[in-house]
C-alpha cells in the first residue's frame, strides 16, 4: 500500500514544480518542447541503453512477458477502432493508441511493485516490453505519420528505414545487443551516458507540469469521446485484460498479482513527451496521463488490498 502512495507522491511533486516554475513565468513558453526534445534525443536513448544493458533478459522472458504483451496490444489495437470512427488525426490516433496500453511502469511502477510485490524486478517483464517493443514502434509510426503531413512521400524505402532515424530503436538495440553478447562499456565511458539517463524522468515529468501551468481543463481541448476511451481502457479494460489473460495462461498467486498491477498502472508521461516532439495529439496525451494517473489511485489500492 506505501508503494502505490510513495509513487504518486514522487511524480505529484515533480509535476508540480514543472506547474509552479510555469505558472511564476521562469521559463520561456519554448521550454516545454526544449524539455520533451532533450528527453527524446539525448536522455531517454540513454535511458534505454543503461536500462536494457542492465536487464536479466532470461527472467524478463517468461509467461509473465507473454501476458503482459498480449494484453497492452490488446488495449493498443482497442482504441484505433475509436480514432477512426471519430475521424481524428492519424498521428492523433496513433497517440490515443499509445496511451491506452503504455504504462507508467518507470518512476510509479517500480516504487509499487518493489512495496506492493515485494521486488522492482515484478515490474521487469512491463518495462522490457515497452522500451523494447512499444517505444521504437509508437516512434516510428509517429515519425513516418510526421513526415507525411509535412507533405512529404517517404515511400516504401523511406517508411522501412524510418526506424533507422529513431534515437529510442537503436538505444533499444544498442542495449540488448550489448546484453545479449555479453559486452559492457568500461565504467569511464558508462558514467556520463548513466547521468545523461537519469535526466529522463525529471525531463518529462518537469515538460508535464509546465504543459500544465496554461493548460485548459481536462477534455477541453480534445474530443471528449476519445479521451473517455483511453480512460476506460486504461484504468479498467487493461487490468481486467491481464488478468482473464493471465489466469487463462495458469498463472496465480503473487504471479498474477504482478501482471494485473503493472496493467492498472497509468498512462506514462513518455506519451506527453512523444507528442510534443512530433506535435500531434498533445491534448490528448497530456489529460490521458494526468486523469488515468487520478483514477489509478483507487484501482491500484483495491488490487494491492
Amino acid at each position: 500500500m506505501s508503494g502505490v502512495l510513495e509513487g504518486f507522491l514522487v511524480i505529484t511533486v515533480i509535476v508540480a514544480v514543472g506547474l509552479l516554475v510555469g505558472r511564476l513565468g521562469l521559463l520561456p513558453d519554448s521550454a516545454t518542447e526544449t524539455l520533451s526534445r532533450t528527453a527524446f534525443f539525448v536522455a531517454t536513448p540513454a535511458l534505454l541503453y543503461v536500462t536494457l544493458l542492465r536487464a536479466d533478459v532470461a527472467r524478463v522472458l517468461s509467461t509473465g512477458l507473454v501476458v503482459t504483451a498480449l494484453a497492452a496490444l490488446t488495449v493498443c489495437a482497442l482504441y484505433v477502432p475509436v480514432g477512426m470512427l471519430r475521424r481524428r488525426p492519424r498521428g492523433e490516433t496513433v497517440v490515443g493508441s499509445m496511451a491506452s496500453g503504455y504504462l507508467n511502469a518507470g518512476n510509479l511502477g517500480l516504487p509499487i511493485a518493489t512495496y506492493a510485490l515485494g521486488s522492482a524486478a515484478e515490474i521487469a517483464p512491463s518495462l522490457i516490453f515497452q522500451l523494447a517493443v512499444l517505444t521504437p514502434t509508437y516512434t516510428t509510426l509517429l515519425d513516418v505519420v510526421a513526415t507525411r503531413r509535412r507533405g512529404e512521400r517517404p515511400g516504401i524505402a523511406g517508411s522501412l528505414l524510418a526506424p533507422l532515424r529513431n534515437p529510442l530503436l537503436l538505444a533499444t538495440a544498442a542495449g540488448l545487443g550489448c546484453n545479449l553478447a555479453g559486452l559492457r562499456p568500461p565504467e569511464g565511458l558508462l558514467a556520463p551516458v548513466e547521468l545523461l539517463a537519469d535526466l529522463a524522468v525529471p525531463a518529462m515529468l518537469l515538460a508535464f507540469g509546465l504543459s500544465l501551468a496554461h493548460a485548459q481543463r481536462p477534455g477541453r481541448d480534445d474530443d471528449v469521446v476519445c479521451l473517455s476511451a483511453v480512460i476506460v481502457l486504461k484504468n479498467l479494460v487493461h487490468p481486467v485484460l491481464a488478468w482473464a489473460i493471465g489466469s487463462a495462461f495458469g498463472l496465480s498467486g503473487p504471479a498474477l498479482l504482478a501482471v494485473v498491477v503493472s496493467a492498472a498502472l497509468p498512462t506514462a508521461q513518455n506519451v506527453f513527451g512523444y507528442a510534443v516532439r512530433f506535435e500531434t495529439g498533445v491534448a490528448l496525451a497530456r489529460d490521458a496521463a494526468l486523469l488515468t494517473t487520478f483514477l489509478s489511485v483507487p484501482v491500484l489500492l483495491v488490487v494491492a488490498l
